[in-house]
């Protein structure tokens, strides 16, 4: 026993000695300091088990890193995206359906038809000049004309057409039948004893061109007599 404690170690003996206290060392050493680096870890060995929940923050992650693969369906909300940074680029418009008025208002059904609206500016026409156009539509025509009449200066609306069997009517009379190259009778007549009124007109044509509207109607005798009109009309057809 003494002859076998007296022999010396061989080299190999002493280098794998060595070795293998350093190796001991090394994780004994980080277990005792809490530090374990990279080098300690295995590969592929870390799991999700290993990290203590809501741990991992965003300096962990690298930039560019997390994809769409990484985050579970339905899971990102209105709240996780920054105010007005959603772009027409980010959306599929075929997803998309119309705002429901917006669906409405391609054929406009539920205005009667209307297809569009005609605004007619503030118009004004001397006393005795010729009737003026306010406003045309299909074979339609509305007209606007200032008369004398004895002392009083007379506002007055006529619709004239280029289609037989027209029809047209107004506050004042109704004209059922008026023929192409022809004006209706005078539908609306505002004097200027009564100096300012709305006059209501309404007119068709077979061919389904008509419009609806409202004008509004000035007459003035003082000085040279003079009348005003401006309004609106619905067009349909």
């Amino acid at each position: 026993m003494k002859s076998i404690l007296r022999r010396r170690p061989t080299p190999a003996l002493v280098i794998s000695m060595i070795a293998l206290f350093v190796s001991l060392s090394g994780v004994s050493y980080g277990v005792a300091t809490g530090f374990i680096d990279s080098r300690e870890i295995k590969n592929n060995e870390i799991r999700s088990i290993d990290i203590r929940n809501n741990e991992v923050r965003t300096r962990d992650l690298r930039n560019n890193e997390v994809r769409g693969i990484d985050i579970r369906n339905s899971t990102v909300q209105g709240r996780d995206i920054a105010l007005n940074t959603v772009t027409g680029e980010d959306i599929n418009e075929t997803t998309l359906g119309k705002v429901p008025t917006a669906a409405t208002a391609d054929s406009a059904t539920t205005a009667g038809g209307v297809s569009s609206l005609k605004i007619i500016p503030v118009t004004t026409l001397a006393e005795g000049a010729p009737a003026v156009t306010l406003a045309t539509h299909g074979p339609l025509t509305l007209v606007g004309k200032c008369q004398a009449n004895a002392a009083t200066t007379e506002a007055r609306l006529a619709v004239s057409t280029t289609e037989d069997n027209s029809a047209a009517a107004g506050n004042t009379v109704a004209d059922p039948d008026f023929d192409a190259g022809t004006s209706s009778v005078d539908l609306v007549i505002l004097s200027s004893t009564s100096g300012v009124a709305a006059g209501n007109v309404v007119a068709s044509a077979p061919s389904g061109k008509a419009f609806a509207g409202q004008i509004g109607m000035y007459a003035d005798a003082t000085g040279p007599g003079s009348c005003k009109f401006h309004g609106h009309l619905s067009l349909q057809g």
